[in-house]
């Protein structure tokens, strides 16, 4: 009965506007307190104890550090100058803007670990740009919030670092080395509809009357971008620094090249900047200590075993419990973001992992790209909001584009599924 509680709360303070965080929070601490009914206060000790545990965590704290990196490199110019470097080499046409998109998107995956970041950085160059070579804006805020999804799979990843948070068998840099495979076949994927739809509208008409940047200057100016995901990624793999040191050197290595290369920050800019992260990080990592109180629930009231039991049992079989899995994560993907997802239906799947003996880098990759999917999955999608919001268009007229990239993706996924070695070849190369 208060198992049922525990979820119906939830569920009815979500339909009524509360926020995620705090639907959590109250619903784990009710059940907390009526199980305890006894000695309720006694009992609510575990709300504290466990909104503390859930933050207390070395690996957390790179989220405000990534979050900071994508705000500052959103601002440096480095999202422009690598625009122009990219047009340098693949040249003016139709579908050649979107193909760009796709791919600096991606590249930007390799700096910040946040979508929507990814998408406003993106979205403010890219969208414009779309628009002045004939572009519809529906068309291109569908690319840009597409392009954007890529990027909590290409390393580093705020969820992958929320995930191995979760899962202890799971290490950070086996997760980012996992990710990075299936990362770009995403992006690979995603050009392939975003071309094939831009040439058979006749869309960017324009584009080839635009001029080309020349290559050589291009590449003096975006090579400071350039170097920032070797300097990140290389600097875990060779030792230098662990995933949360990396993130340090990623924002001054990002106000360095902002101030003081192509000094488009300024002192002042800096108070908004760190505002505007720390607002985003405290959204974050709040979420992530309420969902502490809802897993500790979960746990205590014994809601997990006869879920497994019940999924297990089903008679569906392992692929068929995951494909289950899919579309249900796929649907909540549509509603809610993907930190929440990690938070909540972790720790009620993870006795289905064990009990099919599926490997935890592999499954997190899975999830991931299941979360990359809901990140531009009409009606509450992070990154399409992002990019609408920059296009001036409603969500509703980006679905006719959106839906081809969908399949795109998930189709990726499948290859994932099928061949776990897409996502497990680079980890086990690397030693991880």
């Amino acid at each position: 009965m208060i198992a049922t509680l525990l979820f119906v709360a939830f569920l009815a303070m979500m339909l009524l506007g509360v926020p995620i965080g705090a639907a959590l929070g109250l619903a784990g601490a009710a059940c907390i307190a009526l199980a305890n009914a006894d000695a309720q206060w006694f009992g609510l000790l575990a709300v504290p104890q466990n909104f503390y545990a859930g933050l207390g965590k070395y690996p957390l704290l790179a989220i405000p550090m990534f979050v900071l990196v994508g705000s500052i490199f959103d601002r440096s110019g480095v999202a422009l100058r690598l625009v122009n470097f990219a047009i340098s080499i693949v040249g003016r046409g139709p579908g050649m803007l979107p193909l760009v998109a796709i791919v600096v998107a991606m590249f930007l995956g390799g700096i910040s670990g946040s979508g929507p970041a990814n998408a406003a950085a993106v979205g403010s160059v890219m969208i414009a740009a779309m628009s002045r070579a004939g572009y519809p804006a529906s068309y291109s805020a569908s690319v840009v919030g597409a392009a954007a999804a890529t990027d909590i799979l290409i390393p580093p990843s705020v969820a992958f670092i929320v995930y191995s948070v979760l899962v202890p068998g799971a290490s950070v840099p086996a997760l980012f080395a996992a990710g990075m495979v299936p990362g770009v076949l995403a992006g690979l994927a995603l050009i392939v509809p975003a071309v094939w739809m831009a040439r058979s509208h006749n869309m960017g008409q324009l584009e080839s009357s635009l001029p080309r940047p020349p290559f050589w200057k291009s590449l003096r100016e975006a090579v400071w971008g350039l170097a920032a995901p070797v300097l990140i990624l290389g600097g875990m793999r060779m030792g230098w620094f662990t995933p949360t040191e990396a993130a340090v050197v990623a924002v001054f290595y990002g106000l360095f090249v902002g101030m003081a290369i192509h000094r488009t920050i300024r002192v002042r800019d800096l108070f908004v900047i760190l505002r505007e992260s720390g607002e985003l990080s405290a959204v974050i990592l709040l979420v992530v200590s309420l969902a502490g109180i809802f897993a500790y629930s979960l746990s205590t009231l014994g809601v997990i075993d006869p879920v497994t039991d019940a999924i297990v049992h089903s008679g569906l079989g392992e692929y068929g419990v995951l494909s289950l899995l899919i579309l249900l994560l796929i649907t909540v993907g549509m509603f809610l973001d993907g930190v929440s997802i990690f938070l909540i239906f972790v720790p009620l799947l993870w006795p289905i992992v064990q009990h099919y003996q599926w490997d935890p880098v592999w499954f997190g990759v899975l999830l991931t790209l299941k979360v990359a999917l809901g990140q531009f999955t009409p009606p509450l999608a992070v990154n399409l909001m992002v990019s609408c919001r920059i296009a001036g268009v409603r969500m509703e007229e980006t679905v006719r584009w959106v839906g081809w990239m969908l399949v795109a993706m998930f189709l990726v996924m499948v290859a994932v599924i099928i061949w776990p070695q897409l996502a497990l070849w680079l980890p086990h190369y690397l030693g991880y």
